[in-house]
């Protein structure tokens, strides 16, 4: 069985099929799927879907393509979502230099915030990094923050900046892009130790092949997985066990579910 880590059900694209996209993903064996969120109203959203699906479970925050909708007076709604059952973690947050949606100093203030909603409730982060590793590394490493872990979703950086990640006592996960003839991704991955690895899909967004330019779905998580298998040399059956492993050990409302 597997658990993708990171899939957008709560995006308006799976407005019209999600019950067959929740369906499909039980018959690929896909046990759990966490849905993440961006802003407050697609964190209300992951909760109200884990809430009305048993394979569903949710985590709370604000984007840093987003973080223009962060407001202080509105932090109390995430603290009490933090408290819900099947909110397993806060996210997701981070930095995101590449599309510069946001100054980068609020994209910073943002993710120090949520961060210390992390440590205030003790759960995990999920980090967005997009061409920000030394700021998303300088904030990470901050001794404030010392008691939260996590996991670098979508991993797109290089060998150094993953072993940096996993120093830091984070985890790192892979969507689609591992697929991909042209990534970097598979050889980044091919370097790291599985104990501390995760598969994702970031549904609705890059989709392995063979569907890549598609819309993505949890159904597919499994291609990643076999993806896996194929760089580490290690059966199917042994990857989905190892990330299902390492998914409860980070996100432990997850586990104890």
């Amino acid at each position: 069985m597997f658990i993708d880590t990171h899939a957008h059900l709560n995006f308006e694209s799976f407005d019209t099929d999600r019950d067959a996209v929740i369906q499909r993903a039980m018959a690929a064996g896909v046990d759990k799927i966490i849905v993440p969120s961006v802003d407050e109203k697609s964190s209300l959203l992951a909760i109200e879907l884990a809430e009305r699906y048993p394979q569903i479970y949710a985590a709370v925050g604000i984007h840093p393509q987003d973080a223009q909708d962060y407001s202080e007076n509105r932090m109390h709604l995430f603290y009490d979502w933090a408290t819900h059952p099947k909110v397993v973690a806060i996210g997701e947050i981070g930095l995101d230099y590449y599309r510069d949606y946001n100054p980068r100093d609020l994209q910073i203030q943002v993710f120090r915030r949520f961060l210390q909603l992390a440590r205030d409730v003790n759960l995990p982060v999920i980090i967005h990094n997009r061409e920000a590793d030394s700021d998303s590394l300088a904030i990470i490493q901050n001794r404030e923050f010392s008691p939260v872990t996590g996991v670098f979703h979508c991993f797109s950086s290089d060998v150094s900046t993953a072993f940096q990640v996993l120093e830091a006592g984070f985890m790192i996960s892979f969507t689609g892009t591992v697929t991909f003839k042209r990534a970097d991704s598979a050889d980044v991955l091919r370097e790291l130790p599985l104990a501390r690895l995760m598969i994702e899909t970031d549904s609705p967004f890059l989709a392995p092949v063979p569907f890549r330019g598609k819309r993505n779905e949890p159904a597919f998580v499994r291609y990643i997985a076999e993806k896996f298998s194929e760089v580490k040399h290690v059966p199917l059956e042994d990857i989905a066990k190892i990330t299902t492993e390492n998914a409860h050990q980070l996100f432990q409302k997850l586990k104890n579910a």
